[in-house]
């Protein structure tokens, strides 16, 4: 069958940074980085929702990637929230968590006394409990469960995947999966948070499609994550519920445009990180730039966002050379409360995600 009659298309946006949270030393790197297009589509077999331009050999993961969220304290409540979820529906014993990045969450659970192992190839720290491989048939461990954070919106095929982790768990055991949720990047419109290295958009109806049996789900964060802790023994293949289809809001990006927003005279953007590396790309691309970057995370700071090429700066440095009345635009409205505070309230804040 032809692909374009499987497909239902969404949305389309050009030539987007393949990295999003890949950082840069220079201007001229940054906006020269590698790009990509997005050809949002609804697979009219599986129900599933990706990427259709995705090129998996792009992408290649690297030092300079960077995503860590734990040094805010509302995301290491969330993650505390996220080791109460584990420890409900999987206990403490012989857990998995794959694709562990930098070993963040995984040394949180094992300093509450889980019994946990990780597998990530890019992991640069020195826990012996983390494996530099992929956790694949042939391992040698069979977990109780398997941890899953933000790992499936990157893989370009996901039954496959899970599929896979299945085998090399033996057939069986619980998998927790937690995954940026579609249903609210379409309640928002949030037009900032469809990124190319996502090549997945999950709903969590897609999850109880693919699993016979899940244990327990819902949202995050806010609502802007969504879990499911499955049995792995139930995975099946999703097919299209003809009831449950995709329901993509029109004018998807129409916020993007600000007509009636005076521009002050200077403005910032607060978060370096995915959604402000789309925002202010696109809010460039329609002539209407912000100029100034903020972030907290040190790896960030002097670095240099994909595409634009902005300067990614301190809140000390940033917030010095900005005038009092300014615009900040929060990527996150979860850390509006905190920014407001780091910031003495001195300035105008717009939550980009508020409804």
């Amino acid at each position: 069958m032809n692909q374009k009659v499987k497909n239902k298309l969404l949305y389309k946006q050009e030539q987007l940074p393949i990295f999003q949270n890949r950082m840069y030393d220079t201007e001229r790197e940054a906006k020269s980085c590698p790009k990509g297009d997005i050809e949002l589509v609804e697979n009219q077999i599986t129900g599933l929702v990706y990427n259709a331009a995705f090129r998996p050999e792009l992408m290649a993961y690297d030092a300079h990637y960077q995503n860590e969220q734990a040094l805010s304290p509302l995301f290491r409540q969330h993650l505390e929230s996220v080791s109460g979820i584990v420890d409900r529906c999987m206990g403490r014993s012989t857990l998995v968590e794959v694709g562990c990045g930098k070993g963040f969450f995984l040394e949180l659970l094992q300093g509450k006394g889980f019994d946990i192992t990780g597998f990530d190839p890019t992991y640069e720290g020195n826990n012996s409990r983390v494996m530099r491989h992929y956790f694949e048939p042939g391992v040698g461990i069979k977990a109780n469960g398997l941890v899953l954070r933000h790992v499936l919106e990157h893989v370009q095929n996901p039954y496959d995947f899970l599929l896979q982790l299945k085998l090399a768990n033996g057939g069986s055991g619980r998998i927790y999966i937690e995954v940026p949720c579609f249903d609210w990047i379409c309640e928002r419109k949030a037009w900032f948070d469809v990124f190319y290295e996502h090549v997945n958009y999950f709903r969590i109806s897609d999850f109880y499609r693919m699993f016979g049996k899940v244990v327990e789900s819902g949202r995050l964060f806010g609502d802007q994550y969504l879990y499911a802790v499955a049995e792995l023994a139930t995975l099946r293949e999703p097919e299209l519920d003809i009831d449950d289809t995709v329901m993509f809001p029109q004018n998807f990006a129409g916020s993007l445009i600000e007509p009636d927003l005076a521009e002050p005279v200077q403005s910032a953007i607060w978060g370096g990180a995915s959604k402000g590396v789309i925002f202010a790309l696109l809010k460039d691309r329609v002539a209407q730039p912000v100029r100034t970057v903020i972030d907290i995370n040190p790896a960030k700071q002097g670095k240099y966002l994909p595409s634009t090429g902005l300067l990614v700066q301190s809140p000390a440095d940033a917030l010095s050379n900005l005038p009092k009345g300014s615009t900040i635009y929060v990527m996150n409205s979860n850390y509006l409360e905190e920014i407001k505070e780091m910031s003495g309230n001195a300035y105008r804040y717009v939550g980009i995600d508020h409804e």
